[in-house]
């Protein structure tokens, strides 16, 4: 409510246009719980409950199966002091979130969820105990993980969802239910390798079920029962599993990536396509800040690439991490026109503001836009914290001068601007992550790299190595985890997409508009210019302009068209 009269009180004076910016998530309690201590204490909780219920259910499948006892929650206590463990010391970056480990942990207990679906179904069915084991999804949780958040967690969520299987499917016999799911899992994690299309995953969904059909004819028949079942059951069912469960993944994915404000590569690549409405509106109000994300996107991919970033949010992210300046495209200097330079007419405070705005602009329109979170948090942090240096300096001039007037008594001592550094800061946060720490400097990179003449090799290379000196600093990548090597490979790989960017051409020659008769005759009788003379060539037609390029001289003699009568050869 105070804001708001805040907000009339200022509209009322001209000082507001009575509108307000749309935020990214600022002081909400779920943010703070997604790192809070309780809140993984809790996620860890559920888990647990949630394996004892299905523990309990595992033993009501079929009739005559043994009751829980306290060996089975002591096997289950260990296994999961193992799963935290294995968690905390291994995958504590990649799970340093609440939110990724309640989906972590809740693709696990969906999948066993699956699996004692799947084996009540069966319990009326005349299958064996070997079949019952190989048909069941156990490639699920395994291959929704790997895709969402890598290969690493895809391997963690097959391990421990067979551990924990193995005491749920009491009514399969162990041995062959821990080699089933872990062979299938497995598989389907080493299938996930970057997966950029959809059809991946039906492609992922088939292998898996060509795998478990040959791995159940050897199991049926090492074991000796081939004879007791169908050989349409052995082979079709676990191919059909394997395609139904490939599909199945494919179709949940979008769903979890919405809940859970994950985003995979195959979501990175259908949000890069440049005809989104504020990308148009980019090429066509602000075609200069429209090439200059082209670029950055170049810089930014080919950077996270060779450091085993994600390539493909650097790309997208950059794309949209200008989108602020479209409130004000001509302030702008790669949109700008030569002739008028509407910064002119502002004190350097107020072009300072003016540029340092397009942050909170950008946040504002993709926020209207529903874009990535990922995407807002690269516009909030690609300038970071870092300094408008060039008006911060005119400021510092502009009170040196006013201070030198006051000494000759031409202006007053109380008209003099005190210049604050903060003022011409942008607001912030510094990068938090290492796409956002590459697209900055790319950012940095690209705009510096327009201001080099002649650029070479080495003069590139000490522009980039002075760019992340400053910005190191700065501090304005004391937030993010790049390591010192990963910026070398970093700062390598600017250079060597930069000069492939910049590299030179030859000067080619003009080329000799004429018509066949006097092209003809310039080559039957060429002569060269004394003293730079042109040479008109002759023609039953008109006179032409031509040009050709003396062998001594390697200048090129010019043959002029002039108006008016034919004229014929010196």
């Amino acid at each position: 409510m105070f804001e708001s009269i805040r907000r009339a009180r200022l509209q009322r004076e001209g000082l507001s246009c009575g509108k307000t910016r749309r935020k990214h998530q600022e002081g909400d309690l779920f943010d703070e719980m997604r790192t809070h201590p309780a809140g993984t204490v809790g996620v860890y909780v559920l888990f647990f409950a949630g394996v004892a219920v299905l523990m309990r259910l595992g033993t009501l499948v079929e009739d005559g199966l043994p009751a829980l006892s306290w060996l089975h929650a002591l096997f289950a206590a260990a296994i999961g002091f193992a799963m935290v463990s294995h968690e905390r010391v291994a995958l504590r970056e990649q799970i340093s979130d609440n939110s990724i480990l309640l989906l972590v942990l809740g693709i696990i207990l969906m999948h066993i969820a699956l699996i004692v679906l799947m084996l009540d179904m069966s319990a009326g069915l005349s299958w064996g105990k070997t079949l019952k084991a190989v048909v069941l999804p156990h490639a699920f949780g395994p291959l929704v993980l790997s895709v969402i958040l890598g290969r690493r967690i895809g391997l963690f969520a097959a391990i421990y969802a067979t551990l924990f299987g193995v005491l749920v499917c009491i009514s399969v016999s162990a041995p062959t239910f821990l080699a089933t799911s872990a062979l299938i899992g497995f598989t389907g994690v080493l299938l996930t390798k970057r997966v950029r299309r959809r059809n991946r995953l039906f492609m992922a969904g088939l292998y898996v079920g060509l795998v478990a059909m040959a791995f159940s004819l050897l199991l049926h028949e090492a074991a000796g029962v081939i004879m007791d079942e169908k050989i349409s059951r052995m082979v079709g069912l676990p191919l059909i599993i394997g395609i139904v469960t490939g599909m199945v993944v494919g179709g949940l994915l979008p769903v979890l990536e919405s809940v859970f404000g994950v985003t995979t590569d195959v979501t990175w690549l259908e949000l890069g396509d440049l005809n989104h409405p504020l990308m148009r509106r980019l090429s066509i109000e602000a075609p200069g800040t429209y090439h200059h994300s082209l670029v950055v996107a170049n810089l930014s991919e080919a950077a996270a690439e060779t450091i085993g970033a994600g390539a493909n949010m650097c790309r997208v992210c950059s794309y949209f991490h200008d989108i602020g300046k479209l409130s004000k495209p001509e302030y702008f200097i790669e949109n700008m026109d030569p002739a008028a330079n509407p910064h002119e007419d502002l004190t350097p405070r107020m072009s300072a503001l003016v540029i340092i705005a397009h942050v909170k602009d950008g946040v504002d329109l993709a926020i209207k836009h529903n874009l990535n979170s990922r995407i807002i948090d690269v516009i909030e942090q690609h300038h970071g914290t870092s300094l408008a240096y060039y008006f911060y300096r005119q400021a510092l001039d502009h009170k040196t001068e006013q201070e030198r007037l006051v000494k000759l008594g031409k202006v007053k001592e109380d008209d003099v601007q005190q210049v604050s550094e903060e003022t011409f800061r942008y607001p912030g946060p510094r990068p938090q992550f290492k796409e956002s720490a590459i697209i900055s400097l790319a950012d940095a990179v690209e705009s510096a790299s327009r201001t080099l003449e002649k650029p070479n090799a080495s003069r590139i290379e000490t522009m980039i190595d002075e760019i992340v000196q400053a910005r190191m600093a700065d501090g304005q990548l004391d937030e993010c985890d790049l390591t010192i090597a990963e910026l070398a490979k970093i700062k390598a790989s600017f250079a060597k997409t930069l000069l492939s960017m910049m590299h030179g051409r030859i000067k080619y020659q003009k080329a000799v508009e004429a018509r066949p008769a006097v092209v003809a005759a310039v080559e039957a009788k060429p002569r060269l210019a004394a003293d730079d003379e042109p040479v008109i060539a002759a023609s039953t037609g008109n006179i032409v302009e031509a040009s050709f390029s003396s062998p001594l001289t390697e200048q090129p003699a010019v043959v002029k068209k002039p108006r008016g009568r034919k004229t014929s050869a010196a």
